[in-house]
């Protein structure tokens, strides 16, 4: 199902996701302020692994979660992960958390990338592991930066992320598949593809009129119109 899911672009899935109606077309994704640095690396698929941090200030005594308890409770959650960060600072992004360095320790702890409303750094470094960073925010600095705790659910981008929901990203946006119709996700977006294929055929063809492209519409998205 990943390998599936890795071959779609995330407006790909969001119009499957459409099709089973388990949601209102209005949620399951982050802003656009959430866009991913590295589109060439194709879409960061995994299951989230979430997590708050501060960066403006030093870290408040009992205020500092313990590195060496998140490491083992991202190998909690099942690969491949994505971990999702929350930045609490105001205005955030004040210094960057993954570079390099924490890029190199996550993609040997099975994590394929990170989304994060705080800010990222190395670009060139990072882009050349392979390790997708989906950011708001580029930073030249660590700052203060810390971990404030972890494995709670995260509002990054305006959408709630829970441990373990399943993350699809690319340079369109980030967005949450409903687990439950996870596994019909791909055959379902070959379905819609297919469809729009035949509209935009269509719409190229040297037959093309008005009156046959409603025709059209009527078969292949049967409505209202």
């Amino acid at each position: 199902m990943i390998d599936a899911l890795r071959k779609l672009s995330s407006p790909t899935v969001a119009n499957a996701i459409e099709t089973f109606d388990v949601r209102p077309r209005n949620q399951g994704f982050m802003s656009s302020e959430i866009r991913c640095l590295f589109p060439e690396l194709g879409p960061l698929v995994g299951y989230a692994v979430t997590a708050v941090i501060r960066a403006e200030a030093r870290p408040e005594e009992g205020h500092r979660a313990s590195t060496f308890a998140w490491w083992d409770y991202v190998l909690s959650i099942p690969a491949p992960r994505v971990v999702v960060v929350h930045d609490l600072d105001e205005p955030r992004g004040q210094g960057a958390q993954w570079g390099e360095v924490q890029a190199s320790i996550h993609k040997a702890l099975g994590v394929a990338g990170v989304v994060t409303d705080g800010s990222v750094r190395d670009l060139d470094e990072v882009r050349a592991m392979g390790f997708q960073f989906a950011a708001a925010h580029v930073s030249v600095s660590h700052a203060y930066v810390h971990l404030v705790d972890f494995g709670l659910p995260v509002k990054v981008g305006g959408l709630w992320v829970r441990p373990g929901d399943l993350i699809h990203g690319d340079q369109h946006g980030v967005l949450t598949i409903p687990p439950e119709i996870a596994p019909r996700v791909p055959e379902a977006a070959a379905r819609v593809e297919q469809d729009e294929r035949t509209i935009i055929g269509y719409c190229r063809s040297p037959e093309f009129t008005v009156e046959g492209l409603k025709a059209l519409y009527r078969r292949v998205r049967p409505g209202t119109y």
